[in-house]
């Protein structure tokens, strides 16, 4: 069997524990670990790629905390960096426990991974992307005035806080690199939380205070390390349309075309569903011959057996 170079992109919930100590999320990362190692034993070449939400988060609120002329608050930037190296090294204990475990001989590395976007991106008019804590609308305001770039918004009912521009990623620095240690058999951990945004600007890159969307960077990575495959992880065995009517339909195999006629219709979420559908028109798009697959993390053993989960091919 032809070894296949897959990206796989973990959602948040592969990490996230109601517990945030360090001890709880590195066991929610072994249990993922123990799931996705049969992407190894079934032969293949893995880069996984993964969410950072609440681990930045809970990073924004200690950087405020600790805020002083001694100790300065990192730049978002820099925090992104930070949750990079911290989730990548419970990713790699958990897989060197568990290749162990399973008898397999392979590395595991992480990259911290910058990820290039234009400087001229219109997210950068228009920041939509909450993070950090939550603050009452006084506390917004002292933040406003005493950082007059940040933006607030009032989200839910449930406090301010402050939105980022979520630019498209155009390049992945890294992606050489990720390609390289791929091709030697070393399990590829990048472009976590999407990666540290970065602009390049007099022939070098500067980080920006932005997010960016973890499945974009994901597929700019399967696009540049030329993956035969993008699997995006969710909480779903499937995509369907009609989303919890009566007549609602799971999506099996699907092609681009018909993604975005279901795209017209308005069929997936703007904060969940749609950004996933629309990472992986752009891979088939980019790589024709390949596949994209959206699925759950408990469904992988059956993607592997039965090719399950939503497929999503050019034609």
């Amino acid at each position: 069997m032809t070894q296949r170079k897959i990206v796989v992109a973990l959602g948040g919930n592969a990490i996230l524990s109601k517990d945030a100590s360090a001890q709880a999320q590195m066991k929610a990362v072994k249990d993922t670990v123990k799931q996705l190692i049969e992407f190894v034993k079934n032969g293949d070449q893995l880069i996984i790629s993964h969410g950072n939400g609440p681990q930045v988060g809970n990073l924004l609120i200690q950087q405020a905390n600790s805020d002083s002329k001694q100790t300065p608050a990192m730049p978002l930037d820099t925090a992104g960096a930070m949750s990079q190296g911290q989730i990548g090294y419970w990713m790699q204990n958990a897989f060197n426990e568990v290749l162990a475990q399973e008898g397999i001989d392979l590395d595991v590395a992480t990259i911290v991974t910058q990820t290039i976007v234009d400087k001229n991106d219109a997210a950068f008019e228009n920041p939509t992307k909450p993070i950090g804590p939550f603050y009452t609308e006084e506390e917004a305001k002292k933040q406003q005035t005493e950082n007059p770039s940040a933006h607030f918004v009032e989200d839910s009912g449930r406090g301010w806080r402050r939105v980022v521009p979520s630019p498209i990623p155009v390049g992945i620095k890294e992606a050489n690199v990720i390609k390289q240690l791929v091709e030697n058999n070393v399990i590829t951990i990048s472009a976590g939380g999407g990666g540290v945004p970065v602009v390049k600007e007099d022939g070098k890159l500067t980080g920006v205070e932005a997010v960016i969307d973890k499945d974009f960077a994901s597929e700019k990575v399967a696009e540049l390390v030329e993956a035969d495959m993008l699997i995006i992880l969710t909480a779903v065995d499937n995509v369907y349309v009609n989303y919890n009517k009566p007549d609602q339909k799971k999506l099996e195999k699907v092609s681009v075309s018909e993604l975005e006629g279901y795209i017209k219709e308005e069929q997936f979420a703007k904060g969940s569903m749609l950004p996933k559908i629309q990472a992986a028109i752009e891979y088939v798009n980019n790589r024709p011959d390949s596949k994209a697959i959206i699925t759950s993390l408990d469904n992988v053993k059956n993607l592997l057996a039965n090719d399950a989960g939503t497929i999503i091919t050019k034609n």
